[in-house]
């Protein structure tokens, strides 16, 4: 789901333009009846290092709303908007 930021601009474009980068947590978590058992979930979105404000709210969520016990979370942050990269061709060649 993408929510518009100001002048119908999408939101998540806007947020990585204020360096908000794609997150990917993998999550082990206990299951509820079978407590010995680690059951794997993958989440992804776009959060902003150091702080992860997303990530800390959906697992306090997590923590508060949902019986599986979390075990371990494993993240993978990313850049996604760079400047764009240009280089310029030296020589050309043609195949007739």
């Amino acid at each position: 789901m993408h929510d518009d930021g100001p002048h119908g601009v999408d939101g998540d474009f806007v947020r990585q333009m204020q360096d908000w980068r794609p997150l990917i947590a993998n999550i082990l978590y206990h299951m509820p009846d079978h407590p010995h058992v680690l059951q794997s979930f993958t989440w992804q979105t776009l959060d902003k290092a150091p702080r992860f404000p997303r990530l800390i709210r959906f697992l306090d969520f997590w923590s508060h709303s949902i019986d599986g016990m979390l075990h371990s979370v494993r993240i993978m942050h990313g850049a996604s908007i760079r400047p764009a990269e240009y280089r310029f061709v030296d020589h050309e060649l043609r195949l007739n």
